[in-house]
């Protein structure tokens, strides 16, 4: 009886400790929403053009050579050859589309999911490229889902493209607004570390 009052116990501290950390999660998600500025208006706009239009390669046989190195390179997080492909085609051709190198896009994919396509932050960004979901309904797409690969690519790269303008082509300072850190130099640094070791074109 005593060993079964203790493992009733038991379960229930557990219990209340992961409705305890549960609670604190969705504070924290809370503040990060409440801190964050509010949408930017022009970017909204460039990511509605966004949504509507349709990529491809514009040259298939350097796509194909980029595709069998980059998926080499890749083989350790994604390992079923046949997503790993997928994503990387996506990849190519939203970077191709808004006119950035498909490396830094990978770069920024690592730094960000680890290319987990599931990945959710704690302030409630989704996926590979951590979009915060309020951008669907600003741009009067409810139905977006952001865990799909072509969507968060979609909506990652015009994002990172529009900062990149705006700063001038100053990457640095781009990543920094991308991730909500502009004017620090640690998410600057560790995704062109990536870039420059990892994902580098040869």
């Amino acid at each position: 009886m005593i060993l079964i009052s203790y493992i009733e116990w038991h379960n229930g501290i557990m219990k209340l400790g992961r409705a305890i950390i549960a609670a604190a999660l969705l504070f924290v998600a809370a503040l990060a929403c409440a801190a964050e500025p509010g949408p930017d208006p022009e970017l909204r706009e460039v990511l509605r053009a966004a949504a509507s239009e349709s990529p491809s390669f514009t040259d298939r046989f350097d796509a194909e050579v980029w595709l069998t190195d980059m998926s080499r390179r890749l083989e350790r997080q994604v390992q079923d050859p046949d997503e790993r492909i997928e994503m990387l085609t996506l990849v190519h051709m939203e970077a191709r589309r808004v006119e950035l190198p498909p490396e830094l896009i990978l770069a920024v994919i690592e730094v960000e999911s680890n290319f987990d396509r599931y990945a959710v932050s704690v302030a409630g960004a989704l996926g590979l490229m951590q979009i915060m979901p309020f951008w669907i309904k600003e741009i009067g797409r409810p139905d977006d889902n952001l865990i799909h690969t072509n969507t968060n690519l979609r909506y990652g790269c015009t994002i990172l493209r529009f900062y990149y303008d705006k700063e001038n082509g100053d990457l640095r300072r781009a990543l920094g607004r991308y991730n909500g850190s502009l004017g620090k130099r640690k998410y600057p640094n560790k995704v062109i570390d990536k870039l420059s070791k990892k994902w580098f074109q040869a």
